[in-house]
């Protein structure tokens, strides 16, 4: 049956490739840090491939009105325009002859023949434009596309990316990911449950259908800052296409729906443990273990523009403290014109830390995008959550390298006592921004002043 699924999904996407290269569906965000090379060496031999012999099977024809008899056997219905398409693959809406609403992931039928073409290209050249610009240093593009991309261009493989972040996040309530239906699967074509919403950064969908945007805000973090500092498994293209926000309509709670499992950063535990410490230096503004686990991690002298880097903000905000002010347009504007005045040493930089960094810094960048689109960004309640995943993380990985059970209780009572601050302090910023909180400060000034 999933042979069968494989074939007429894959004519049928043939059928409607063209709608690949239409403005409605294609999404300028899926060319991430791993696929920007690709695109721009290609697009434009890619788009006629597409165009011509893409749409093999000639709309109207016997052969057409065939396969199109033959995807009513496994569907009751099935959408000939894709709800949305990118570089590697296109979505349809269909319904199963049991009646389940489903998507079906269709992989582009000439894209596993043209990637190792592709990759080569851009090799050639990036190599080309080192001979003429020596400081450009971008080689690890195709490094990175070499190991990423034919993860990408198996689906099975997502779907059990899916399964595991599912089951590894299962605690949060709020999230919700597509099932996916194995016995109708591929390598090029994923069968999974169908789900809609509106995109995460849209804020004006939230405010019609009443769901709390610092809310969403929060909660995106919390579900990013356990991928990346409890288990080391985090989901790298989460721009507004792949998450979805929808209110449920019986409980009233808000959903966060994640899709297109594709591409995953696996961080090793040394790795991860070096980035907890490093961001509970800059959430401290210890300068200090700043530079040592910055230096850990690849950075060398070009430390501060790292720090820089990795939270987005300007070198004096750093020294002050990220979590003390949020981020100016001053600020803003100071950190864009950097980054062009900086190309060089960031270059260098991005060729010297660990590759499993690259994939995280373009995370982060997709992460801050949309915290910029709900005006959430740089809030307090994010850096508070960080900071329990990274002592949570840190404590389980000393209590694991400890022989010693004395060691292993005290570990444990650390970890809880410094829990227990955040929750304290979470407490006191939120009395603090609350009437409740407004009207407690204002009855405890009113019995000091009646004392004196």
């Amino acid at each position: 049956m999933a042979r069968r699924a494989l074939k007429l999904a894959s004519l049928t996407a043939a059928a409607s490739g063209i709608y690949m290269y239409g403005n409605k569906f294609l999404d300028p965000n899926d060319f991430g840090i791993v696929r920007v090379g690709r695109a721009i060496a290609t697009t434009a031999v890619i788009t006629y491939d597409y165009l011509t012999s893409l749409r093999s099977v000639p709309y109207g024809t016997e052969e057409y009105e065939f396969l199109k008899s033959q995807i009513k056997e496994l569907f009751v219905s099935f959408e000939d325009t894709p709800l949305g398409a990118a570089s590697l693959a296109q979505v349809h809406k269909a319904v199963l002859q049991d009646g389940r609403t489903v998507a079906v992931k269709i992989q582009h039928p000439k894209v596993q023949a043209q990637s190792s073409k592709d990759i080569l290209l851009m090799e050639v050249l990036l190599l080309v434009v080192k001979q003429i610009f020596p400081d450009f240093e971008f080689m690890w593009l195709v490094e990175e596309a070499k190991k990423n991309l034919p993860l990408e261009l198996d689906f099975l493989h997502e779907g059990r990316n899916a399964e595991k972040v599912a089951y590894m996040l299962k605690n949060f309530d709020f999230l919700k990911v597509p099932r996916i239906y194995w016995e109708l699967s591929t390598r090029r074509v994923l069968l999974m449950e169908f789900m809609e919403g509106g995109q995460v950064n849209d804020r004006a969908y939230m405010e019609r259908n009443g769901i709390n945007v610092n809310e969403i805000s929060r909660n995106l973090g919390k579900l990013y800052s356990e991928m990346i500092f409890v288990n080391g498994f985090v989901h790298c293209d989460p721009h507004p296409g792949n998450v979805l926000v929808k209110k449920c309509p019986t409980s009233g709670k808000a959903h966060i729906i994640l899709l297109d499992h594709g591409l995953y950063q696996v961080l090793s535990e040394s790795f991860r443990m070096d980035y907890c410490r490093l961001w509970q230096a800059l959430i401290k503004a210890d300068m200090k273990r700043v530079q040592k686990y910055s230096r850990r991690l690849g950075a060398g002298d070009l430390y501060p523009l790292f720090a820089c880097m990795l939270t987005a903000r300007s070198w004096e905000s750093v020294n002050r403290g990220i979590d003390q002010s949020p981020v100016s347009a001053s600020e803003d504007m100071e950190i864009r014109s950097n980054a062009a005045a900086y190309l060089p040493q960031i270059t260098q930089l991005l060729n010297n830390v660990p590759r499993q960094m690259l994939l995280l810094l373009k995370t982060n960048d997709l992460l801050r995008g949309i915290e910029s689109a709900l005006h959430t960004r740089a809030s307090a309640s994010s850096f508070l959550n960080m900071s329990r995943c990274c002592i949570r993380a840190v404590s389980t990985y000393q209590r694991s390298k400890s022989l010693s059970l004395y060691r292993r209780a005290q570990i444990s009572l650390t970890e809880a006592l410094s829990l227990w601050q955040i929750n304290l302090y979470e407490l006191f910023l939120w009395l603090k921004g609350s009437q409740l909180g407004n009207w407690v400060i204002a009855l405890l000034r009113r019995m000091h002043h009646s004392t004196y």
